[in-house]
């Protein structure tokens, strides 16, 4: 049996062990989102799957529902206007993406795998071409991830989501996993608005 389907297997099987056990934080979540402002729980948003099929990518909204729509927030002049208090938080810890598992359940995602590009992330999209990275499924986190996240520039990017998909392995997979628990648990990598720290990047964005 390949790796591949090893791997749908056990998304298959933490993303159930992983809704039922959250299922009290996904409650909590819901209320402080709910209480912070009007709008919905869930923020949905058109992302590049597999194969560069779109699919509705699901997050706990963490901004304004008057925030311009598929722009990814480092083009904003002023993010932290459309932020609520909640959503600062939710994005500081990365629990803005828990609505994920439900993708991952679905099979439009993966835990590990390229971090799915906008749909009108064009540059993104072209550079992962290069490297196969669209022909793989999506990831909540991946190897690009932990190699900067959001603060290295698309080109570089992209090489990085072509090196693990040349590479996939249980190790690789274990290693990004254990590794984004790490940077989340230390809030790195991750910047709103303005631009990547690392190599002088004026394109990194947290999508």
């Amino acid at each position: 049996m390949s790796y591949i389907r090893i791997k749908r297997g056990i998304d298959l099987i933490l993303s159930v062990i992983g809704l039922i056990t959250l299922s009290p934080v996904f409650a909590l979540l819901v209320v402080l989102i709910k209480v912070s402002s009007r709008g919905p729980v869930l923020f949905r948003q058109k992302r590049i799957g597999k194969d560069k099929i779109l699919f509705d990518i699901l997050k706990f909204r963490t901004m304004r529902i008057d925030s311009p729509k598929d722009t990814p927030t480092h083009l904003l002049e002023n993010p932290e206007k459309y932020i609520t208090w909640i959503g600062k938080i939710l994005r500081k810890t990365s629990l803005d993406e828990l609505p994920q598992l439900i993708n991952i359940l679905k099979g439009e995602m993966s835990f590990i795998g390229p971090r799915p590009a906008l749909w009108n992330q064009y540059d993104l999209i072209k550079e992962r071409d290069k490297y196969g990275a669209n022909k793989v499924t999506p990831g909540l986190t991946g190897w690009a991830q932990i190699n900067g996240r959001d603060e290295i520039p698309i080109e570089i990017k992209a090489k990085l989501d072509g090196d693990y998909v040349k590479q996939i392995n249980f190790q690789m997979d274990m290693k990004c996993f254990f590794v984004t628990l790490l940077s989340v648990a230390k809030g790195t990598g991750v910047v709103e608005g303005g631009t990547g720290k690392l190599l002088g990047s004026e394109k990194s964005q947290r999508i």
